[in-house]
């Protein structure tokens, strides 16, 4: 009896630890990393490669690129098949492709110019690894907006997420300021080929054709990123006349 209360502890702890793992058969969650070491891999199967502030530097030279203030050499490191999604009321995917993401940010710059005076940039240790509340200023006023960056292992911006800052258009919360429970609703961690060592996007491999039939998100983004140019303004001409107005708050 002796012998068996003083191992009842040891038993005890290995029960609560049993308890506390994931059911073997367990769904992964929309964040968690599948399809690790493979062509189908997802963002949350990389870890930071460089240091922590490596990568809040990268999303405000992100906000340079919009910013006239700030100079227009200040350009974050893209991937090559960089993509930028922006949740209504925006137009979804509004930029494919490092040199497309660079020629449309100099073109608001004269077009729509504005300044991004509020940035508060942090690292997080799993993909997006910077997320940012940021407000732009333009001529209407102030456009709060809550951003998220994923990289691959070299440290390039691979993938940018976008929301409206406003009540009943952000997707965070008081009690998850910054993305961080399991099912928090983002599109990047669900993407194919972001968990890649390189992390390149090819909307038409079977990968993403695969994940396309099973999440219609997944199968609107290929689309899109296939035809980029021709959904765009097919977005921008069927978008309210005041979706700008409305993402902003004015």
């Amino acid at each position: 009896m002796k012998a068996l209360l003083l191992l009842l502890p040891l038993l005890l702890a290995g029960c609560e630890e049993a308890a506390d793992a994931p059911a073997p058969n367990a769904v992964p969650g929309p964040n968690d990393c599948t399809n690790a070491a493979t062509e189908a891999a997802t963002a949350r199967c990389l870890q930071p490669t460089l240091p922590e502030a490596y990568y809040v530097e990268q999303a405000l030279k992100y906000f340079d690129t919009l910013d006239v203030e700030a100079s227009p050499d200040s350009i974050p490191n893209y991937s090559e098949r960089s993509a930028r999604w922006e949740w209504e009321p925006w137009l979804l995917l509004t930029g494919y492709g490092k040199q497309n993401l660079i020629d449309v940010s100099r073109s608001l710059r004269r077009v729509d110019p504005s300044t991004v005076p509020i940035r508060d940039c942090r690292f997080f240790p799993t993909q997006p690894f910077a997320r940012c509340y940021i407000s732009f200023t333009y001529e209407g006023g102030p456009c709060p907006i809550y951003e998220e960056f994923v990289f691959n292992d070299a440290g390039e911006m691979t993938f940018i997420e976008a929301w409206s800052d406003l009540d009943n258009l952000r997707p965070t919360s008081t009690e998850d300021r910054w993305g961080e429970a399991a099912n928090f609703n983002r599109l990047s961690t669900r993407v194919p080929g972001l968990g890649k060592a390189d992390g390149l996007i090819d909307p038409a491999s079977p990968e993403m054709t695969a994940a396309a039939a099973a999440d219609p998100l997944i199968a609107d983004f290929a689309n899109r990123a296939q035809n980029f140019w021709a959904t765009w303004f097919d977005a921008l001409q069927n978008a309210p006349n005041d979706f700008f107005a409305v993402g902003c708050g004015w």
